[in-house]
């Protein structure tokens, strides 16, 4: 791991981050929050929905899936490319950082519970309207695993910087 962090870090985007200016750093920052706002502001609105509150919105969790799922992918693409240019200004720093090693793991279980949820017959069923029982504990327990996970990865970045 550390001889990637060193790659990354003596890139190509790693030298221009840090000696494009002053102003380079905080804009790309500045990009990684909005990244990540996107995203879990679109998250959160689907997965509560999917944990059942504001009951009355789940029979149009169709059109709220279909206006915040692009949103999500949109700002998942902002905040992973500009958490690539983040690491490569000092990625070398984050050798031996626990928050650091629990980040990706998280963003990965994350995505793959975001996958199996998209794709299961459960969210087929709320999308159209019509959800069984056992769908219903299930898509709630898969809601309760995105939320869980997304605000982990988020406070894992947090702390990566404080470690």
């Amino acid at each position: 791991m550390s001889s990637f962090l060193t790659w990354v870090e003596q890139s190509a985007l790693g030298q221009f981050v840090r000696e494009s200016g002053p102003w380079t750093y905080p804009l790309i920052n500045l990009a990684h929050i909005v990244g990540i706002a996107a995203l879990f502001g679109s998250v959160l609105v689907i997965d509560l929905t999917l944990l059942g509150v504001g009951r009355r919105a789940a029979s149009t969790m169709a059109a709220i899936a279909d206006a915040a799922a692009p949103v999500a992918r949109a700002g998942f693409l902002l905040a992973a490319a500009s958490g690539v240019g983040l690491l490569s200004s000092n990625a070398s720093e984050y050798v031996g950082n626990p928050f650091f090693m629990i980040k990706f793991p998280l963003i990965a279980l994350a995505l793959l519970n975001a996958v199996l949820v998209t794709r299961s017959a459960a969210w087929r069923a709320m999308k159209s309207g019509d959800v069984p029982p056992t769908d219903r504990r299930r898509l709630t327990v898969m809601a309760g695993t995105s939320l869980v996970c997304w605000t982990a990865v988020i406070t894992a970045g947090r702390m990566i910087g404080y470690w």
